[in-house]
């Protein structure tokens, strides 16, 4: 497996793992149905891919530095 594809899983699994884990702690403390995580959870995804357009790599979501997101390997992107 390449460094970079695995920068790109673990950064992808470990934001989605945030993400849900914070909705569904929101959906608890603000004693709503769990179902309440799923849509909390999307809020939180486009809000972090907002800012990572910022942060990361330009004009992706990803919060990798180009140095390490695939994207940016020598495959002309």
């Amino acid at each position: 497996m390449q460094k970079n594809f695995a920068l790109d899983l673990v950064e992808r699994s470990g934001w989605s793992g945030a993400e849900t884990a914070l909705a569904v702690a929101g959906a608890g403390l603000a004693d709503v149905s769990i179902w309440w995580a799923a849509p909390a959870a999307l809020v939180l995804a486009a809000a972090k891919s907002w800012v990572a357009g910022h942060v990361g790599r330009p004009g992706t979501a990803s919060t990798l530095p180009a140095s390490a997101d695939p994207a940016s390997a020598s495959t002309g992107v």
